[in-house]
């Protein structure tokens, strides 16, 4: 069914995340987009939820955890990418992005058919109310995503180093540090570091077992 008097450009809106460059003061070696990285963010924290529930009787919902990876930064589609060090300068600065964050969430969120509202509104903010236990979970789950989108950072420190960049050096020490911190924190933050993330500094030939 047609609703021509709606704007419907949400998607259309969302999919212009592959235009927004991220580390944008920095020399890259290779961008990296607002898209790859969201899906990447998806990905990882999706294996972090699976590792929870596998090894650590979590009874996380693994899919929605890849769904607000994909979605976590899409606000950046109105706010643009604001360096870190600005982000979180202070408190004051701190707190007003979060607000401008929220608008920009609101205004996405309007780019929806009203019927669709709530699904996708829970996705970008969480469930309005639930029971203590379905709360826990999600902070937990949200946690773990905001944790698979430090190692994504991490992931293209390590990236930028191995192509011979110098520009990423302090951006590794200091993402690396963040995730030590989060795995000491998180078992599923650990056992994904200390498994999969030394194999994103292997070439394809040795990824692959060619020879």
């Amino acid at each position: 069914m047609n609703h021509p008097e709606i704007d419907t450009g949400f998607f259309a809106t969302v999919s212009r995340m592959k235009y927004i460059d991220r580390w944008a003061l920095m020399r890259n070696s290779r961008e990296e987009s607002l898209s790859e990285h969201s899906l990447e963010v998806g990905m990882i924290a999706h294996a972090l939820c699976v590792i929870g529930n596998r090894r650590y009787g979590r009874k996380l919902d693994c899919d929605r955890a890849a769904v607000i990876g994909m979605y976590h930064d899409a606000a950046e589609i109105i706010t643009g990418d604001l360096p870190t060090p600005v982000k979180y300068y202070n408190d004051e600065i701190r707190e007003a992005y979060k607000k401008i964050e929220d608008a920009a969430e609101t205004r996405l969120l309007s780019l929806l058919p009203e019927d669709l509202r709530e699904e996708f509104r829970e996705i970008f903010q969480g469930p309005e109310r639930s029971d203590p236990e379905v709360e826990k979970k999600e902070k937990y789950l949200r946690r773990l995503v905001k944790a698979a989108d430090k190692i994504s950072a991490l992931i293209k420190c390590m990236s930028e180093e191995q192509a011979g960049n110098t520009e990423f050096m302090t951006a590794r020490d200091t993402t690396e540090k963040a995730v030590r911190a989060l795995a000491a924190e998180l078992p599923e933050v650990r056992d994904f570091t200390e498994e999969f993330l030394p194999a994103y500094g292997k070439t394809l030939d040795e990824l692959t077992g060619r020879k």
